[in-house]
């Protein structure tokens, strides 16, 4: 639960597609190392992808958004797996907040919600993600939340002048219940 009272958090639903989008992009073009998509491929993308990408009608996906004064200020989504060997995973993508409405803990309270959708699913052994090699302010959210670092991919992404290397990073919701290895 947010502890700004003019912050709402809240599973998005596909009326909120167009909203959604109009944010998402402005994430894509402010945020271009944030994101292993362009803003002119998810432009491309019809109404319905966003629909589908805020709620998957087969239960593998959904998105949360942080409202402002009633308008959407950030969001994150939480994928899950379909095939039988990867369902204990999770995976947290898209996770944008304004530039002008950072500071207010919309991307701590996302997260928390992303974690509490996976964690509600018993399934669900471990929340993983990346984030952009030298994005400090995102790696200390994730950190803060109890996420920890288990790779770092060189060459992830190519930004058009240089290839960025992504962290790979990992949450343990039950790490007594999971096996060593």
């Amino acid at each position: 639960m947010p502890t700004n009272p003019t912050l709402h958090i809240r599973a998005l639903t596909p009326s909120d597609a167009a909203e959604y989008r109009a944010l998402m992009l402005e994430g894509y073009e402010l945020a271009t190392d944030a994101f292993t998509s362009t803003p002119a491929e998810r432009s491309a993308e019809p109404l319905a992808w966003w629909q589908h990408r805020i709620h998957d009608p087969n239960n593998l996906g959904q998105a949360f958004g942080a409202f402002h004064g009633g308008a959407l200020v950030g969001t994150v989504a939480i994928e899950y797996s379909a095939k039988p060997k990867t369902r204990h995973k999770a995976l947290v993508i898209g996770m944008y907040v304004s530039a002008a409405q950072r500071g207010l803990g919309a991307g701590r309270a996302l997260l928390q919600e992303a974690i509490d959708h996976a964690s509600a699913r018993a399934e669900v052994k471990v929340i993983t993600l990346t984030v952009t090699h030298g994005n400090a302010a995102a790696t200390r959210l994730y950190e803060s939340a109890g996420f920890t670092t288990f790779g770092l991919e060189p060459m992830a992404i190519f930004t058009g002048a240089e290839f960025k290397a992504k962290l790979h990073m990992q949450l343990m919701l039950a790490p007594d219940s999971v096996p060593a290895t």
